[in-house]
């Protein structure tokens, strides 16, 4: 086993960097404590038959050409460009906000130009932006802030707008023309086959070796590595030394419909002042499926259960630095991943930064 690299969870942070070991000469051992590879954008067939995303919807998206190269050799893709739709009011507009939601909204008939007049009419100018708060009232004003985004936040994280930092709200956009896609990189596709066959074939590899159901903290004292990858989370694997790192997590309620061939117009719908889950997604509209039936699933968000978002607050980016600095004295160790690096990483980033850390690692010949 000395010579062997150790992979800890086999996302896209753990499957990219085994992938890279592997290619470079090494042999790797990938040890997940879940029972399936892909992390949270695991998918499988319920038990209709439809291709459901376990732990919520994954969109795929990215501006990165490299990234999006580097993927299809482990997949062929799907073009789907996500849309969705926001309640208020028992109507649905589109979201992000774009010239048709204020049109519909108000009864207007604004265009691109005088949609921009509007937002500077109704913006509240904040100076420094430093919130989320900020961000919108800065952009678009008190009443569009409290139909759109005061309640989905609170829900969504359990905190006011004005608790959270800037980055939050300003991965929304606000748009003067009618463009009702919700991502507008160059690259937005789905895995033909799925996410778990894209690991699949990720992880196919002579010198890859995987080992489901393991729990590192239960195996770390027994396993002898040349280098360990841990995409975990930091405060886990320091035994929690300086206390948790908080983070948002969330319960889902899949259902099948039978009979019922479209559930809502767009893959996902908010519903961001309405009951107690925060959005709908139904998956035929992410992955093409036909089907005489659908399966959805509705988002809760909570404050206990798997780390799925770091909370992105100014005292825990503080903890984090400080639970950084133990990493950095870590010999033999990487560190790559939301959860390691305690960053609100879409997929994209984080296979970017995993192909960033084992270019360097395999640059230091570890």
């Amino acid at each position: 086993m000395t010579d062997t690299f150790l992979v800890i969870g086999a996302g896209y942070a753990g499957s990219v960097m085994a992938r890279e070991l592997a290619e470079a000469g090494h042999r790797v051992l990938v040890i997940e404590r879940r029972p399936h590879i892909a992390g949270n954008a695991y998918d499988e067939p319920d038990a209709h038959g439809v291709l459901v995303h376990r732990y919520g919807p994954h969109i795929f998206h990215t501006n990165g050409e490299r990234i999006f190269e580097y993927l299809s050799r482990f997949t062929q893709w799907r073009p789907y460009e996500h849309r969705v739709r926001s309640v208020v009011d028992g109507v649905r507009y589109p979201f992000p906000i774009n010239r048709d939601t204020l049109n519909q909204l108000y009864g207007l008939e604004l265009d691109e130009a005088s949609a921009a007049d509007f937002f500077e009419r109704v913006r509240e100018p904040r100076e420094p932006v430093s919130t989320s708060e900020d961000v919108v009232l800065n952009s678009v004003g008190r009443d569009l802030y409290e139909k759109f985004f005061l309640n989905y936040t609170r829900k969504q994280w359990g905190l006011e707008p004005s608790q959270l930092k800037a980055g939050v709200a300003a991965r929304i956009p606000v748009r003067t023309n009618t463009d009702d896609r919700y991502f507008t990189d160059n690259f937005q596709a789905m895995p033909k086959h799925g996410y778990t066959k894209m690991f699949e074939a990720m992880l196919d590899h002579p010198n890859i070796s995987v080992e489901l159901g393991v729990d590192f903290t239960e195996v770390r004292n027994r396993i002898k590595a040349r280098h360990i990858v841990y995409t975990g989370p930091i405060d886990a694997y320091f035994d929690y030394r300086y206390g948790h790192l908080p983070y948002r997590s969330l319960s889902f309620e899949h259902e099948h419909l039978t009979d019922t061939e479209r559930f809502q117009e767009t893959g996902t719908v908010n519903y961001p002042n309405d009951h107690a889950y925060t959005r709908i997604t139904e998956f035929k509209h992410l992955t093409g499926q036909q089907h005489t039936g659908t399966s959805i699933v509705r988002e809760y968000p909570q404050a206990q259960g798997e780390p799925y978002y770091p909370v992105p607050r100014a005292e825990n980016e503080a903890l984090f630095k400080r639970y950084q600095a133990l990493a950095e004295q870590e010999s033999g160790v990487t560190f790559v991943g939301r959860l390691a690096q305690y960053r609100y990483y879409n997929m994209d980033q984080v296979v970017g930064a995993a192909l960033a850390a084992a270019k360097r690692l395999i640059g230091t010949g570890s």
